[in-house]
């Protein structure tokens, strides 16, 4: 029975690392703290570990990890997490100069929309360089994020509604005449290209389907940044939307197939 519980503790502590890269030591913390408790041990820890993960999370972390270079994102009329999630794991974490731009680039593309929210997904974890934020392959040094791309509703409006539940999982795949990377990557053996449709949690919004104006708009904002210095996106969509600026780069098959959102980082 101890060893089953050790276990459990051990698989908890890394899997609230991986997703929040301070749960798990937070979590060891409290499980050592009321080590000595004995009438309805489980649920006091779980609600302690709670408690003291919110308040960290809320109060303690935001002002800690600017000492680490990097602050957190702030939620305003024009730029938003898509989820709770993203904030209440930490991972909505970026470098000044991100942070920046950031917010301007949710000030312009107001300018051309006002109804419409850049809409961020993954960023970074508060602390560490190298730590890293899967299952992402770079997001490590506060210096890359994900945005959202822009839909239409079904009577062909832009819309601040995603398909995906947790942002990433529902494509835009490549039309007739458009270069299949997907198709290529998966016959070169890179199973994993496509990997994402696994954790987009449903499709809550199927009727959506893909702003390619509004979301070439964005995508013009963020290359027009002297701070971007790379932006990945599935070579059909670049194709779609005629983009030929050299900071447009292929991300690799060894990544995973970004025909669900917008990564780009700064210098």
């Amino acid at each position: 029975m101890k060893f089953l519980k050790f276990c459990l503790h051990f698989i908890l502590v890394v899997l609230l690392s991986i997703l929040t890269q301070v749960g798990g030591l937070l979590y060891l913390i409290v499980v050592l703290a009321t080590r000595k408790i004995h009438r309805f041990k489980l649920i006091k820890q779980i609600v302690v570990f709670l408690l003291v993960y919110l308040i960290c999370s809320l109060l303690l972390i935001p002002k800690v990890a600017p000492y680490f270079g990097r602050e957190k994102l702030e939620t305003t009329e024009h730029l938003q997490a898509h989820s709770l999630f993203y904030v209440l794991a930490n991972r909505d974490y970026v470098k000044p100069k991100l942070k920046e731009a950031l917010q301007e680039i949710a000030r312009d593309f107001s300018k051309y929309d006002p109804n419409l929210t850049v809409v961020y997904l993954d960023a970074n974890f508060p602390f560490f360089d190298g730590f890293p934020l899967l299952p992402h392959l770079s997001h490590n040094d506060g210096k890359k994020i994900d945005l959202a791309f822009i839909y239409n509703d079904e009577k062909g409006r832009v819309t601040n509604e995603k398909p995906s539940r947790s942002g990433y999982g529902i494509y835009e795949a490549s039309n007739s005449g458009e270069r299949d990377q997907t198709q290529a990557c998966k016959e070169a053996g890179y199973w994993q290209y496509d990997f994402t449709r696994y954790v987009s949690f449903g499709n809550r919004n199927p009727e959506l389907t893909l702003s390619n104006e509004a979301t070439k708009q964005l995508v013009k904002l963020i290359l027009n940044l002297k701070e971007t210095s790379k932006l990945f996106l599935e070579p059909h969509l670049v194709q779609r939307m005629n983009h030929s600026d050299p900071k447009i780069r292929f991300h690799g098959c060894r990544a995973v197939r970004h025909d669900d959102h917008i990564h780009f980082q700064i210098n």
